[in-house]
């Protein structure tokens, strides 16, 4: 394993709850609500983040270097004054290694015929 590879295992695994939040940032900047709207429909529904339990991951993720607050639009609107987030280099190389991870388990249940291969 590369270098940058071995800091990003070292930090799983990741909580579900985690692992959804970098996966809302992976393909660009979103503030806490669209973060929230797109975990519960990528779940459909089966996972909705309450505003604590996500300002309290976003505050780790941050202190972590796996995401960074990012500059608001210039305006006095609402959408101007949320706080938007996005990924760090750090955060997608963690966000690969955990799916990488999870691969493997899935592999794994594949062979143990827990589930079947694709088609």
């Amino acid at each position: 394993m590369a270098n940058g590879d071995e800091e990003a295992a070292g930090l799983l695994p990741l909580t579900p709850q985690v692992f959804q939040i970098l996966l809302a940032l992976a393909d660009g900047d979103r503030h806490g609500y669209a973060i929230m709207q797109e975990v519960e429909a990528r779940t459909e529904g089966r996972m909705k983040l309450g505003a604590g339990t996500l300002y309290g991951a976003i505050k780790r993720l941050r202190q972590l270097g796996l995401i960074e607050e990012r500059d608001a639009a210039t305006g006095e609107s609402a959408e101007a004054r949320r706080r938007t987030y996005g990924l760090t280099v750090r955060g997608r190389a963690v966000a690969v290694a955990e799916s990488k991870r999870l691969e493997r388990l899935v592999e794994a249940a594949r062979t143990k015929r827990l589930i079947p291969r694709p088609a």
